[in-house]
């Protein structure tokens, strides 16, 4: 494929703005399928009538563009089109590896290495024609004409950008959970399993899985429950004896995007704290700091799911470093639990 402005107006670096929005165009297209002029104005930050200009472009570089009027209506690209691998930079390629070996990080699957075999000599690649038109020289390559580059080799070389989540790869458990519920989620089965929630009852369920999701860093399975007609989420590490059943789902899942609401009751805390404990406020509270006294204390403040066990948790191990100011339920909570252990400690003392 090959684009150019066609009438010599868009001189040095306005070409190169142009090229890189009509590459972009055709990527926005060919991932939203058909989207009206007015859409793809406010997307790229241009009028509906420079959108149109940039359609004619395309279509006479040998894009397929497909126009359709009406309220429904908007511009495409045929389906059989299949964008030239040269319109893929060094960069989108690093955007590519990087998202690859995080979920290589977090997910133990062998399609994900076979997905990075295929990636990386195109990664190889782009490094490499990078490396040439910056030197002006010729790239050597191998026996086999492939493009050598010193900075990334059959190794993985060196990138930009490395996201690690290995975190989510370090229950053997939630690994085993994971392959079963994913072979289930392929061939649309029900499965059941026993769940413990928030109030630690614990019940058998019966769903149809729809997908795997890590946030809020673990694993969950989004999946439809029959008997209350509607989605849920269940933590994996929360579920045991998962089994997987000959019957099918009675629904298909597929295609319906379900997005599910974080519907988790949130609460604003704030504290006040000695400087001692300021850095573990900001790495293990996610908050900031909202004051500073002249003695060096500063009042903190954090907003955290309310039910939630691990800002609970940071809170009790700051200990007396820290001053809770509201709200009144969580002073209410800390003194209770307190309480709990010092009479706990206090049967058990003389044991």
């Amino acid at each position: 494929m090959s684009i150019s402005s066609g009438t010599g107006q868009f001189p040095g670096e306005e070409q190169t703005v142009k090229i890189d929005r009509l590459i972009a165009i055709i990527n926005y297209l060919l991932r939203h399928g058909r989207t009206s002029a007015q859409k793809l104005a406010e997307e790229f930050e241009v009028s509906p009538r420079t959108i149109v200009r940039d359609m004619e472009t395309l279509g006479q570089a040998g894009i397929p563009i497909q126009s359709v009027c009406g309220a429904d209506g908007g511009y495409s690209i045929m389906d059989t089109y299949i964008m030239d691998r040269k319109t893929i930079s060094r960069k989108d390629y690093d955007h590519i590896a990087a998202a690859l070996r995080a979920l290589l990080s977090a997910y133990a699957d062998k399609g994900v290495e076979q997905t990075m075999d295929k990636v990386l000599p195109l990664y190889v690649r782009a490094c490499a024609e990078e490396v040439r038109c910056q030197s002006g020289e010729t790239a050597p390559h191998d026996s086999r004409g492939g493009a050598m580059s010193q900075t990334a080799g059959s190794r993985g070389g060196e990138y930009p950008v490395l996201l690690d989540f290995g975190v989510a790869n370090e229950n053997r458990e939630v690994n085993a959970a994971i392959q079963t519920l994913e072979r289930a989620i392929r061939q649309q089965r029900t499965v059941t399993f026993w769940y413990t929630n928030n109030e630690n009852v614990r019940k058998q369920m019966e769903v149809e899985p729809v997908r795997l999701e890590f946030k809020w860093y673990n694993w969950y399975l989004v999946a439809f429950h029959p008997k209350r007609q509607d989605y849920c989420m269940f933590k994996l590490v929360r579920m045991e004896e998962i089994a997987v059943l000959e019957k099918g789902n009675a629904v298909s899942h597929e295609g319906r995007g379900v997005v599910l609401d974080d519907n988790r009751t949130m609460i604003a805390v704030t504290l006040r704290a000695n400087p001692s404990v300021r850095a573990k406020c900001r790495e293990y509270l996610n908050g900031e700091v909202i004051r500073v006294y002249p003695n060096g204390d500063f009042e903190f403040r954090f907003y955290a799911p309310e039910n939630e066990f691990y800002w609970y948790g940071v809170l009790l191990s700051l200990g007396n470093n820290i001053t809770i100011l509201e709200p009144q339920s969580v002073i209410d909570r800390i003194l209770a639990t307190c309480d709990e252990v010092s009479r706990h400690y206090g049967k058990n003392g003389g044991d």
